[in-house]
């Protein structure tokens, strides 16, 4: 039999979970920081989120890839109640699940991705996200892109389709090393899907590689724009390295002002690229924190 003070716990924990349903925040209340959990495959679930919450990042997103914690076969329904309760008691948005899949793969592999897209709607339905984004990339080679363009667009509306009935938003990025390499073709991709389950994900670093200023990319993407990943880079589109915010040339306190110019609402998030996290001596813990204290500064920057 349930006694008093166990229906009040009860009650008090499904208010809880009423009022501060993950990415609630991350909508309408400014450039909320996050941290990819994408550069802490490494550390334990419950570990990243919580040093997470202590650096001061209001959002986290996870990764969902192969081999990741947050793999969503990986995830029990009791991880993914204790995952939810505990994003609400870290105060944590959930910003994006991060998916790696392509456009170009053939049919077998397309299916794969379906179920993929679909697995993350499933989740972001346990964890009761509001208004969930998966991001991820696209697949391919810049010199194929005329080749292969119609068949991206096509696997694009299947995309489309299976994140309108999960209720997801789907937001797409460009690569410097992928078919969809400039806001030219990555805006065309969008616009063939023709559907408001698809937006964009930003990341300036791979525009930055081919020469493209950050104001113009800014203001042909940003209409479109629902995520942004954060994250500097050296080199050519022939030849880079990624590196952590602040060790490049980016200047973050004019690229948040001229986001709250153009007035972009919605979670800027570091991503620590594979080139980064697969070196020997990387420490997530200490990445996370050095990216924080560069990026707070900026985002306060007078």
């Amino acid at each position: 039999m349930q006694t008093r003070r166990q229906f009040l716990q009860q009650t008090a924990t499904a208010a809880a979970l009423a009022a501060f349903a993950p990415a609630s925040r991350a909508a309408g209340s400014g450039i909320s920081l996050g941290f990819s959990l994408y550069g802490m495959k490494t550390v334990p679930l419950d570990e990243a989120l919580r040093t997470c919450a202590e650096i001061g990042y209001r959002n986290v997103e996870l990764a969902l890839n192969p081999g990741f914690p947050t793999e969503p076969k990986l995830l029990s329904a009791d991880a993914r109640k204790n995952l939810r309760s505990r994003l609400v008691s870290l105060r944590l948005d959930v910003s994006a699940l991060m998916l790696n899949l392509s456009l170009t793969a053939n049919d077998d592999a397309h299916a794969k991705n379906l179920d993929a897209l679909k697995a993350a709607a499933q989740l972001a339905q346990d964890l009761a996200l509001q208004q969930p984004i998966a991001e991820t990339v696209l697949g391919g080679k810049p010199a194929e892109w005329d080749n292969i363009k119609d068949r991206m667009a096509e696997h694009l509306q299947s995309w489309a389709a299976v994140a309108a009935t999960g209720k997801l938003t789907l937001a797409v990025k460009a690569h410097v090393g992928s078919a969809v390499n400039s806001p030219e073709r990555l805006l065309w991709l969008v616009g063939k899907a023709n559907s408001p389950a698809v937006k964009v994900a930003y990341d300036y670093s791979h525009f930055q590689l081919a020469g493209v200023p950050l104001a113009d990319s800014l203001k042909a993407l940003l209409p479109q724009t629902r995520f942004i990943h954060l994250k500097d880079a050296t080199g050519d589109a022939k030849k880079f390295q990624f590196l952590l915010p602040g060790e490049g040339k980016t200047d973050y306190a004019a690229y948040f002002k001229l986001l709250k110019q153009l007035g972009y609402n919605g979670p800027a998030v570091v991503e620590v690229s594979g080139q980064i996290f697969n070196k020997p001596g990387y420490d997530p813990i200490a990445a996370a924190k050095k990216c924080f204290a560069v990026l707070s500064a900026a985002l306060t920057a007078k």
